[in-house]
């Protein structure tokens, strides 16, 4: 059953709206951190997650409806590529990026997803036997120095103890955050192949819920819902409508028309938003190295994806 839709070709006009659509995903996803650290202020782990993809299931489901007449059913290669997202991007992702959040500051969680490309591209090597040129592994290189500024908060050239405090449970979540993430870009290829963005989200999104029920549903009872802020319920509605529903179509979109390298690029974007934002609606510091890292962290990534982004331009020529 191929419920995926018509593919175009990345130099015409629909390109554009797509870069423009990974764009504005890029700007929606570095809200999250924001919204995401008043949310694991008010509510536990499971929760936060659960309660932020129940929305999401909801209007996904709306919008399937109104597409299809109703929820497609998958066959069981489907099925299984779909858990396997829901698992990656839904379950695991969300897991850790609410641990870090309850941790470390939200601007400092933000800059380890420029990590993102560069993982995805060493994944892609080992699971794809896609060969990176000695170009993209220099931009692996200067990107882990970046991401080694980052977490060590400029603290290079201090002794190993100071290292040790500055990296904590709180970026080790983040990394393995970002290495779910990965391997979600990879597993969406596979989806893309018969699924619509559309589909492979809905469905995605509901083996997530599945996935943070159990933990969730231990948790319901030691909440005061009554007293919950309004600021709580507001989070919760962005990171459902905007951060998860729209803003993961879009990815979709774009790795359907760009493919997977190519639309993790527009992730470079998000710590830049993300720290602008926090700093803005959080009043959260900025220090020096966290700027410093992350504008090596973006070089590298740049430079890790420059090779295949030329090669597909000049071969759709």
């Amino acid at each position: 059953m191929n419920l995926a839709q018509p593919s175009t070709l990345s130099n015409t006009p629909a390109s554009t709206i797509v870069s423009l659509k990974l764009l504005t995903m890029a700007l929606l996803w570095g809200g999250t951190f924001t919204a995401g650290k008043v949310v694991s202020q008010s509510l536990p782990l499971h929760t936060a997650a659960f309660c932020r993809f129940l929305i999401a299931a909801i209007l996904l489901l709306w919008l399937v409806k109104k597409s299809y007449g109703r929820l497609p059913i998958l066959n069981r290669f489907q099925l299984c590529v779909t858990a396997l997202l829901g698992f990656c991007g839904v379950f695991l992702y969300n897991v850790f990026f609410f641990s870090a959040l309850s941790i470390i500051p939200a601007g400092r969680t933000a800059l380890f997803v420029s990590l993102t490309p560069v993982l995805t591209a060493l994944l892609a090597s080992v699971i794809f036997r896609e060969r990176l040129s000695l170009t993209q592994w220099l931009g692996i290189l200067v990107a882990s120095t970046g991401a080694l500024i980052v977490v060590s908060k400029g603290a290079l050239n201090s002794s190993m103890p100071t290292l040790d405090h500055s990296f904590g449970w709180g970026e080790l979540m983040m990394i393995l955050a970002v290495l779910s993430w990965a391997g979600y870009t990879l597993l969406s290829r596979i989806a893309m192949q018969t699924l619509s963005p559309l589909v492979a989200t809905c469905y995605a999104t509901l083996w997530g819920l599945l996935f943070l029920s159990r933990g969730a549903l231990s948790e319901f009872s030691a909440i005061d819902w009554l007293n919950l802020p309004p600021t709580l319920w507001l989070s919760l509605l962005y990171l459902g409508a905007l951060g998860t529903v729209l803003a993961f179509i879009w990815y979709y979109e774009g790795i359907r028309e760009l493919g997977p390298s190519r639309t993790a690029v527009y992730t470079n974007l998000v710590p830049a938003f993300g720290v602008l934002l926090s700093a803005i609606l959080l009043d959260e510091e900025i220090l020096v190295s966290m700027l410093v890292g992350g504008a090596i962290l973006i070089l590298g990534v740049w430079m890790t994806n420059r090779v295949s982004s030329v090669k597909t331009k000049h071969q759709n020529r």
